[in-house]
């Protein structure tokens, strides 16, 4: 097995309570169930340019698979799977140390006491600027127009020069909220249960109940947290 560094693992987000500590303290926790992940594919410099490991999460029916992606996930003696992703390692040597049809646990994050978690935002449809990028809205004083919500004039933010036919690119203007690739770092592990399959970080996590998570060991850290992380 390669080293805790160097290794990811997907899960679904079961949700959000707490947690108490010895000393009484009261944690806010998200609950992941992650894994088990089966390993699917090693690529390496000589085969496909660049080291890694590519991993599938959750069995899936095989009259919804492509026949091709059931050939390939057959070559690691598996059922077809839903979910493909993979992680980079350094060398192929790192990626030559897993094995087709290896599995991939929250026991192989033992020592990790920092992770990163990616998700898909919940999606917010259509929304307007106040909602969607915390504008403070217009005046709400007598005798003013009753648009208190909009975005306001945006004839001065039109091209660079000030003036033109269409507004600046990345002007914040109302659109299309959420539903979109979120990472948030660096959060503590609090708990692991490779019995059940469950992972317990502190805080939240992007998503959905039920949604999909890609979860790796923290790629950047604060000192304090860099400290505690070698000392593990």
């Amino acid at each position: 097995m390669a080293s805790c560094k160097n290794i990811a693992i997907m899960g679904r987000k079961v949700g959000m309570t707490r947690w108490f500590t010895d000393e009484g303290a009261n944690i806010p926790v998200t609950v992941i169930e992650a894994g088990p992940c089966v390993v699917t594919q090693v690529k390496t410099e000589v085969s496909d340019g660049y080291a890694a490991v590519q991993f599938g999460f959750e069995d899936a029916k095989a009259r919804r698979v492509a026949i091709p992606q059931i050939a390939h996930d057959a070559k690691a003696k598996t059922a077809p799977k839903r979910f493909h992703r993979e992680f980079r390692v350094t060398d192929d040597s790192e990626a030559e140390a897993f094995e087709l049809g290896q599995t991939i646990t929250v026991a192989d994050l033992e020592g990790v006491k920092f992770v990163d978690v990616v998700g898909t935002s919940k999606g917010k449809g259509f929304q307007g600027p106040m909602k969607r990028h915390n504008f403070a809205g217009l005046e709400d004083s007598h005798g003013v127009e009753r648009k208190h919500r909009s975005a306001g004039s945006i004839g001065g933010h039109a091209t660079n020069l000030g003036t033109g036919p269409k507004p600046k690119k990345g002007k914040r203007m109302a659109g299309h909220m959420g539903a979109e690739r979120v990472t948030v770092r660096s959060l503590d592990v609090i708990h692991a249960d490779p019995e059940k399959n469950l992972l317990v970080v502190k805080g939240p996590v992007p998503g959905p109940n039920g949604g999909d998570l890609y979860i790796r060991p923290s790629v950047r850290l604060y000192k304090s947290k860099a400290r505690v992380q070698s000392e593990a």
